[in-house]
């Protein structure tokens, strides 16, 4: 006799994102066991089987974010969230009310864009506002970019590269780095913030990360997370490339570890973003005619790096916004032994030329994306600014990764962690190059971030056998494409449990 099963849904649409569809599904030890109609799929109901009635509702494979910073994610619940502010007074207004309830020694707000804003940028000005004599700082979205209070010029000034200092308190690049060592949170405050991040992954149908971590307690507090039992979210950790020393010496390689936590690979910057003008292009910025950003590692450097790493048995998951950046990195990639067999990634891709897409395709490099990137994309937007039409019609093209035979990962580099958001942009982008069809999106967010962390067999699909990661949503993305990023996630599923279930 078959052995019940542990959990039924029912009555729904179970995508597995091929040719069929499913009116329910069965879940056994954390697995699928069966993919059937509603008749057959009770004869595995037994006394102890949890049964959910979908009720129409639309089942999918987890989200995969195939890079993300969780740390991140967990300063928004625990710092002052800056997001969707609408101009500098307003983030004056939230560090403001987070300064009077915490005597923390520092004021910290994250995830501003100024480029939504009909205001003028953020200024020092703005942070003194704050407060005198605590240092204050408000993180950009893109991370690479910061605001800081004249306090924290004083105290740390010495500190900050000069060409980093853009001026009214403004950083970028190793100077903000300087602002995150003297920020990092100590262990418990880690855990805290990684609990705060896994509750958004699991809101979001989120069930497994690529999470980016550096100089951070977070790869212990996931592991210690995972022996308690209380990680409900699966993470591939890509450690940073000043950690690489540690790994070889540990012996780590790729795909160490246990079915919720493992080793990913490790993360190198080459060049900045788009918004702070520092992403690395072969012509210069339309608003800025002479800056064509800069290296943060320079070509010889990533080539050493890449070469060692490779050599040690680890993936190398390389930061490469401008077309120059990009190509950097190929050339790196193409002195490997087989690029192709390691899956080394170029991360955001934004700016590939044809040739670089084919150089990719070639070497088997996986395209690590950000569609929410989009959002910047539009005829009025930050893009159109920074590289004018014709190159901002050129980013993120999607579709021609895909026809070169690119494999292609989907994440959100947190801005914010939110996968329907990506995959509407994808489907609703601003220009017809940038634009796939809701099945494809999908296909990016799921199976594409398990191709990029060798679970392919397992995750990101539906079928017998597979990984019971699911997440259910409340509406289908087929029906409204032009809405995918309002559609509600009613219930998200990791390895057989519910671990988000809307009220």
């Amino acid at each position: 006799m078959t052995a019940a099963a542990d959990l039924v849904l029912r009555d729904g649409e179970v995508h597995a994102l091929g040719d069929e569809t499913y009116d329910a599904l069965a879940v056994r030890d954390g697995r699928v066991v069966q993919l059937a109609n509603d008749y057959d799929a009770g004869f595995l109901v037994g006394t102890g089987t949890e049964v959910i009635d979908l009720d129409g509702r639309v089942v999918l494979p987890g989200f995969v974010d195939a890079h993300t910073h969780m740390e991140t994610v967990g300063q928004y619940g625990v710092h002052a969230d800056l997001r969707g502010a609408s101009g500098p007074e307003e983030v004056t207004e939230r560090l403001q009310a987070r300064a009077a309830e915490t005597d923390d020694e520092w004021v910290l707000g994250y995830g501003y864009d100024e480029s939504a804003w009909d205001a003028d940028d953020l200024h020092q000005s703005d942070l003194d506002a704050v407060s005198d004599d605590r240092p204050v700082a408000a993180i950009r979205e893109d991370m690479h970019t910061a605001t800081v209070n004249g306090v924290v010029l004083a105290e740390y000034g010495d500190e900050l590269p000069d060409g980093d200092v853009l001026g009214d308190g403004r950083l970028v690049e190793e100077a903000v780095e300087v602002v995150y060592a003297a920020t990092e949170p100590g262990p418990e405050e880690t855990e805290e913030l990684l609990r705060a991040a896994q509750r958004e992954a699991n809101e979001r149908g989120v069930t497994c990360v690529h999470d980016m971590v550096r100089q951070s307690h977070a790869p212990r507090a996931f592991r210690e997370l995972d022996l308690a039992g209380d990680l409900t979210v699966r993470v591939r950790l890509n450690y940073w490339r000043d950690h690489l020393d540690a790994l070889i010496e540990t012996g780590l390689r790729t795909n160490h570890g246990s079915g919720m936590v493992e080793v990913g690979g490790v993360k190198t910057y080459t060049d900045g973003s788009l918004g702070g003008h520092t992403a690395k292009l072969s012509e210069p910025y339309a608003d800025a005619p002479d800056e064509t950003g800069k290296w943060v590692v320079d070509p010889e450097k990533l080539r050493e790096f890449v070469a060692r790493a490779d050599d040690a048995g680890l993936q190398v998951t390389a930061h490469a916004i401008g077309d120059e950046a990009i190509e950097a990195v190929l050339d790196a990639y193409e002195e490997c032994a087989d690029a192709g067999a390691s899956r080394h990634r170029v991360e955001h891709a934004e700016l590939a030329s044809d040739d670089a897409i084919e150089r990719m395709a070639d070497l088997g490099v996986v395209a690590s994306m950000q569609p929410n990137f989009l959002k910047w994309a539009g005829g009025e937007g930050l893009y159109e600014d920074r590289l004018g039409t014709e190159r901002r019609e050129a980013s993120n093209r999607f579709p021609a990764y895909r026809e070169a035979g690119v494999p292609l990962a989907f994440g959100s580099d947190c801005m914010p962690l939110d996968p329907l958001l990506g995959v509407h942009y994808a489907v609703n982008a601003p220009a017809e190059s940038q634009s796939l069809s809701v099945t494809e999106a999908l296909r990016a967010y799921t199976a594409g971030g398990a191709y990029a962390g060798f679970r392919e067999d397992e995750q990101g699909t539906i079928e017998k056998d597979a990984l019971a990661d699911l997440v259910v949503l409340e509406e289908s993305p087929w029906e409204q494409p032009e809405s995918i990023r309002d559609i509600d996630v009613a219930a998200t599923i990791v390895d057989g449990e519910v671990v988000y279930r809307a009220d």
